[in-house]
């Protein structure tokens, strides 16, 4: 498995990424942004996302804090359990968008429901102001 992680040499987060995935064995290229602009410009156009660290696995797979992974811990047990998938792209790309499409869902009808319990308290609350 190839690892490339882009950086930069003023993020704390990125230093303790680099020492969790040292600790557990994972070699990985460093590339600090300064000295790779292009293929940083290239990669945050690519995942639509500008923070670092961006791990990169295999040349294709890219992954972003908080988007793939929550903690330098959550990183490294991704990447133990890493396997290159024999999906063609098309369909792992329409399997992403069906699950992000779910997760819209769920994230608009929780939004629907807590506006409406707001709805309803306002109207309750205002049905006791005007008796």
């Amino acid at each position: 498995m190839k690892v490339e992680i882009y950086t930069n040499g003023t993020c704390g987060y990125c230093q303790q990424v680099k020492e969790e995935l040292e600790k557990n064995n994972i070699k990985y290229k460093d590339k600090n942004t300064k000295d790779h602009t292009k293929e940083f410009q290239a990669i945050t156009s690519l995942v639509d996302m500008g923070s670092v660290p961006i791990v990169v696995v295999n040349d294709t797979n890219f992954f972003c804090p908080v988007r793939d992974f929550n903690s330098p811990q959550h990183l490294t047990a991704i990447l133990h359990n890493f396997e290159d998938s024999s999906l063609s792209d098309d369909k792992i790309c329409l399997e992403k968008i069906k699950t992000l499409n779910h997760h819209i869902s769920v994230a608009f009808t929780n939004l629907d429901r807590i506006l409406q319990q707001i709805e309803n308290k306002i109207n309750t609350d205002e049905h006791k102001s005007t008796n």
